[in-house]
């Protein structure tokens, strides 16, 4: 069996690294914002050659403190892809804020930036990119349009760790970048976690009060906040697989090429430029018949997974939201999409192996 995915595997290389870790956190008897913590953001600002990051519970969390931190009237408007995780949605919901969708670019499955003026309105506040998958979005046009019409640009950078765009880490782009750090991510804790990163030191601080009740004082509380906090043992963990965060893409990226570079062209790849630096969190192909591509690839003891089966205006929860409104292209992708194993776990003779499958289909 080739798994999509194997978590135990993908992080045995760093298990006794991480006793080490857990080891010292428990004898610290510090657990909440605490030195690991401090140390975990301290690495990751760096990296991404920022002075902030903050870290916090999940990604959904820090796009909901994100959005908090602009403190932006009720039912303004956010224009967000029309094929994102919904997490990205729910983020402007629970702001009271109002979710525009536009459509992404079929060859890219990211927000087109031609189709992003047509949908600004005099209540639009901000635009949330998506860098779905590991690839950036085309993001310099997308940062014209912002700026020509006073928006914020929020990155949603989940699935995009160390990914560039024309040499700029995902995350750095707009004014803030969020992340996940949920244990299926190229950087993955072994529970859930989050981080935002950011030039601008009053939303640091803003971001860094809300997660923590609104409180930079103990039990001095400036604003109403969350309780949203990075916990020292996943920080203390995190700070070692970021070390090892390039070797994980350059694997990661070794197996995506062999995709590229073999399967036949029945399946839509995921597009190529050189502007563009991916991370292949998700290497995912689109197919017509993809339901039965993905039982005959089970068949043969290759397990896939699909991201997401369910677009994001049809989902019951945002019901009511969208009709009259119709997402073809978005619909479209959520119909035909395949996640295929590409994951440190996987040798490349396991994806030559699913290449194989696939061009017997």
């Amino acid at each position: 069996m080739i798994p999509y995915d194997d978590l135990r595997l993908v992080n045995q290389p760093f298990e006794e690294a991480f006793k080490q870790e857990f080891a010292e956190v428990l004898a610290n008897g510090w657990y909440i914002l605490g030195k690991k913590v401090k140390e975990f953001e301290e690495a990751y600002a760096a990296y991404h050659g920022v002075p902030h990051a903050i870290g916090v519970a999940n990604g959904l969390d820090a796009l909901i403190l994100a959005l908090k931190a602009y403190q932006f009237e009720p039912g303004s408007e956010v224009i967000v892809p029309s094929n994102t995780f919904i997490a990205t949605i729910l983020s402007i919901l629970h702001n009271q804020l109002s979710p525009v969708l536009v459509e992404p670019d079929i060859a890219t499955c990211n927000i087109d930036p031609s189709r992003i003026e047509a949908a600004i309105t005099p209540r639009t506040k901000a635009i949330i990119v998506v860098h779905l998958y590991g690839k950036c979005c085309d993001m310099d046009p997308i940062l014209a349009i912002a700026a020509r019409h006073g928006l914020k640009l929020v990155e949603d950078s989940a699935q995009a760790h160390g990914a560039r765009y024309r040499n700029r880490l995902a995350g750095t782009m707009g004014e803030i970048g969020c992340f996940s750090f949920y244990p299926g991510k190229n950087l993955g804790a072994l529970g859930d976690g989050g981080g935002i990163v950011t030039s601008q030191d009053d939303l640091a601080r803003k971001m860094r009060q809300l997660r923590n009740y609104g409180s930079e004082i103990k039990y001095y509380n400036e604003e109403v906040g969350y309780n949203s906090r990075l916990d020292e043992v996943q920080a203390a963990l995190l700070s070692i697989k970021l070390r090892a965060l390039d070797q994980i893409t350059a694997h990661k990226r070794k197996l995506a090429q062999i995709y590229h570079d073999h399967l036949k062209a029945d399946f839509m790849k995921p597009q190529v430029h050189p502007d563009f630096f991916d991370v292949y969190h998700i290497y995912n192909i689109r197919h017509p018949k993809r339901d039965a591509l993905r039982e005959f690839l089970l068949a043969r003891d290759i397990r896939t997974e699909i991201h997401y089966p369910v677009a994001p205006n049809r989902q019951k929860a945002l019901q009511g939201l969208y009709q009259g409104q119709d997402f073809p292209i978005s619909e479209q992708i959520h119909a035909t999409t395949l996640s295929l194993p590409c994951s440190t776990c996987h040798s490349e003779q396991d994806i030559y192996r699913v290449v194989e499958a696939l061009n017997q289909f």
